[in-house]
């Protein structure tokens, strides 16, 4: 079943401020950064938001770059994101260590590390690349983001499996900005009462298709009620690269975290 009718077109507009404002002397170089602020503030106003709602399930979907845009972004990931080593890139499950499939990395605020499935990352540094996308991510969405998730999935057999991003490192009620490169690809979410083999209720699970240069918000309480996953397509042959831009409590401040 697809999400079409959890789907709702919002065509309300989002209101940003400029970021910059004009003055009567200005050089060049701040004329062409106080266009480019416009332009991105004109665009953040007339996207065209999706609200995916169900119960406990609290999403907004958006294209947040043309194709054009998305195809050349695309490129310039391949070329300069450096992946983590296989080492870094295992999960624990039910005790044993499994290589994932898909390359992974992150990048980040210093004084951030993320824990889950039995590995924990440091973040490389910010690159411009990553910080022109994640700009763009909370000029459209009103948040703030300080860590990034990257995986690389190189055609449909690479995959993820059913998780809930629900690390007590993350910011508690922060919504997760998932922006995807490449590749369409199925996303699955399915409610934590309904997975197991003799579920306790019957809901339906809800499938989306990730398109290339789309943005997908994750927000409260989404995490605690539905796994999501990206199934193997093995008719898929080209690759896909998806950030997930998150709010990590900084590791001199978790200490004085219940």
């Amino acid at each position: 079943m697809t999400m079409d009718r959890f789907l709702i077109k919002n065509s309300s507009t989002r209101k940003h401020p400029l970021l910059v404002e004009c003055t009567d002397t200005v050089t060049l170089p701040e004329k062409a950064k106080l266009r480019k602020n416009e332009d991105d503030s004109l665009l953040a106003e007339h996207l065209t938001w999706k609200e995916i709602r169900a119960e406990g399930l609290s999403c907004d979907y958006t294209l947040l770059y043309s194709k054009t845009e998305a195809d050349v972004i695309f490129q310039q990931l391949e070329r300069e994101i450096t992946y983590f080593p296989e080492d870094l890139s295992r999960v624990q499950v039910y005790g044993k260590w499994h290589n994932v499939p898909r390359k992974q990395v992150t990048y980040g605020d210093d004084g951030l590390s993320y824990k889950f499935s039995g590995i924990t990352l440091s973040p490389k540094p910010w690159i411009p690349l990553l910080n022109s996308i994640r700009d763009r991510v909370e000029l459209a969405t009103g948040h703030t983001f300080n860590f990034v998730l990257i995986n690389r999935y190189k055609d449909g057999n690479d995959h993820i499996g059913e998780h809930r991003d629900d690390e007590k490192d993350l910011v508690p009620h922060s919504p997760i900005a998932s922006v995807s490169f490449g590749a369409c690809r199925d996303f699955i979410f399915r409610h934590r009462d309904a997975r197991c083999k003799n579920p306790t209720r019957q809901i339906e699970s809800q499938k989306l298709e990730l398109a290339n240069g789309s943005l997908l918000m994750m927000n409260f309480p989404t995490n605690v009620y539905w796994y999501h996953s990206l199934p193997v397509r093995k008719k898929v042959l080209a690759p896909r690269v998806n950030l997930t831009f998150r709010k990590i409590i900084p590791n001199c401040e978790r200490k004085n975290t219940p």
